[in-house]
């Protein structure tokens, strides 16, 4: 089972709400933008494939977009946490943290191209989600750096993964490449080959 999803957007709280409710829109988003694509995509249509009334939808996520940014949420939050190998070099440790984010969406081509989108948007709800995914990425390159790595590198290595990201959903590379560049990137940036 899904852990709650935890968005604290400046109109839509969901900490607290019906999690089942929340599940259920989530679960309906992933499979109605399947069919539609993300143009074909409204909130209606995943209220109707939820089994909800459209109000009922709104009054979770206010808009298409805020609805993908959530599976995302969700999907990045259910991850565990990063597993490294005992002598691993900071490219691999940073391998492994990048991987598992890049491949949340790499099998579902509709949703990919409908979360790259929707993470874009400038909806309050949507930018307040970007704020925690950046957190706990941001947490988890700071894991695979050490403790004495610079704010820098955390940074650096957060804003290739996001182009990485987006390259990917736009088609310019697989998503499965993601991982292994950044590891590349950090091995460099550190001095070392791979």
């Amino acid at each position: 089972m899904s852990s709650p999803v935890a968005v604290e957007g400046p109109r839509r709280q969901l900490m607290g709400r019906n999690p089942e409710m929340v599940e259920r829109l989530l679960d309906a988003a992933v499979s109605a933008v399947a069919d539609a694509g993300y143009d074909g995509l409204t909130v209606r249509h995943v209220a109707r494939a939820a089994g909800v009334s459209p109000a009922t939808a709104y009054t979770y996520f206010a808009s298409k977009e805020h609805l993908l940014a959530a599976v995302f949420w969700r999907r990045l939050v259910d991850l565990p946490p990063p597993q490294h190998a005992k002598r691993a070099t900071l490219a691999q440790r940073v391998e492994d943290v990048v991987t598992p984010i890049a491949l949340l969406v790499a099998d579902e081509p509709e949703l990919a191209a409908g979360v790259t989108t929707a993470l874009l948007a400038h909806d309050p709800d949507v930018r307040a989600l970007r704020d925690q995914i950046a957190r706990v990425i941001g947490e988890r390159f700071m894991e695979a750096l050490g403790p004495d790595a610079p704010p820098a590198a955390q940074l650096g290595l957060s804003m290739a993964l996001t182009g990485g990201l987006l390259s990917s959903g736009m088609g310019m590379f697989d998503y499965r490449e993601v991982g292994p560049m950044l590891g590349s990137l950090a091995g460099l940036l550190s001095g070392r080959k791979r």
